[in-house]
């Protein structure tokens, strides 16, 4: 039933002789019946409802995107599933002809604390915009899916709550194969691949029970879900680090929801390949920027005189034509602007940061890679066991 095809062009060993970070080639079918191919390891910007916020996809392309997110949720209630395919698709719809990701809806629906209620044969839950009702299920999340048309389809699967007690986090992780199964039944477009995602919370026998049950499913690859949610860096990257060995060597392993720049280093050296994460957007909406000298609050008042490019080491639109005084005075004064341009910024660094992990790891360097990356930054490198 295995889709596509994924090609490992490298992979690494840590000092104990495990191995870890890789470089691959990542082939779909294509919506278009034109195969689409993705670079790995690879970051995949976030289009929430049907757009990257603030950037065109013309721009995503010229930054060199490959792959994007859609939200099933989101564009379930709006502008619904059913509307998407009469007019020909997300693809289509939002003018974008690489390859999309959508995710289940489940993590956004089990997000509303308090609007929903969740049992065995699925999920209902309020609308966060109207306040309706609504429910879904492992079979509705495949039909929104399968009308959006998207390239790879995430199972529908239940992530359980930070902390949550161990009977908390296997009842969740049951439900998860359960619907699995059930998700698996139903017929998509040809097109398409299907993701199975590990769940376990920070168990990490639960971890191996969950990867053990999802692996043994014909699914095309697989996700490590459920991290990132509250717990700790240390925790999440110790988590990641444990469970991408589980998964199978012959296929994509993508971590969910995950995107500080230091944790993407961190589980691309857990051979990890590939990542999703609202944060280079949204955190460009607030002002914070990310440079290859660290982190920068473009609300600063220290940056209303510095005439100065914003990251030295970069060529985007935004550091090459506007200083850090106008990017700030841009902020200060509410303009839309600001968010066009803090956003292609912190796009272009993310990708460009799994670009040169890439290069890195075929040109075995990846460590002395890594290091610099701390030591510009002056972030203490993580130390595992």
């Amino acid at each position: 039933m295995q889709k596509g095809s994924f090609t490992v062009l490298k992979t690494l060993t840590d000092s104990q002789g495990v191995s870890r970070a890789r470089a691959g080639v990542f082939t779909l079918p294509g919506h278009d019946g034109k195969p689409k191919t993705i670079e790995t390891p690879r970051f995949m910007p976030v289009g929430t409802q049907g757009t990257v916020k603030a950037v065109s996809t013309r721009e995503l392309k010229d930054l060199g995107a490959q792959i994007i997110l859609g939200n099933t949720y989101h564009l379930y209630l709006r502008p619904g599933h059913q509307r998407v395919e009469r007019l020909g698709g997300l693809h289509q719809f939002m003018n974008w002809d690489g390859p999309i990701l959508t995710d289940s809806g489940g993590f956004q629906v089990f997000s509303l604390a308090g609007l929903n209620q969740i049992d065995d044969e699925g999920v209902t839950f309020q609308s966060h915009i109207d306040g309706s009702k609504h429910r879904f299920t492992p079979e509705l999340s495949m039909e929104i899916q399968r009308a959006l048309g998207s390239d790879i389809v995430m199972a529908f699967d239940q992530c359980p709550p930070y902390p949550a007690t161990e009977d908390q986090v296997k009842q969740a992780m049951a439900r998860t194969v359960k619907w699995a199964e059930r998700g698996l039944k139903y017929e998509l477009k040809p097109h398409q691949l299907r993701f199975g995602i590990i769940q376990g919370g920070l168990y990490k026998h639960l971890r191996e029970q969950s990867a053990r049950e999802m692996t043994a499913m014909p699914f095309d690859a697989f996700a490590i879900g459920g991290l990132s949610i509250g717990e700790t860096p240390d925790l999440m990257q110790e988590m990641a680090r444990h469970t991408a060995p589980l998964l199978p060597a012959d296929r994509p392993r993508y971590l969910m929801g995950v995107g500080r720049p230091e944790d993407l280093v961190e589980c691309v050296a857990a051979g990890i390949d590939l990542f999703d994460c609202v944060m280079p957007t949204r955190n460009a909406r607030n002002g914070q920027l990310f440079t290859s000298e660290g982190k920068i609050n473009i609300k600063n008042a220290k940056y209303q005189d510095d005439g100065g490019r914003l990251d030295p080491e970069c060529e985007c639109e935004t550091c090459t034509q506007y200083s850090r005084a106008y990017l700030r005075h841009l902020y200060v004064c509410g303009e839309a602007l600001s968010a066009r341009l803090n956003s292609i910024h912190n796009l272009t660094y993310y990708l460009r940061i799994m670009k040169e992990m890439r290069a890195a790891i075929l040109d075995n360097r990846f460590d002395e890679w890594r290091e610099s990356f701390y030591n510009k930054r002056q972030i203490k490198k993580p130390q595992f066991n």
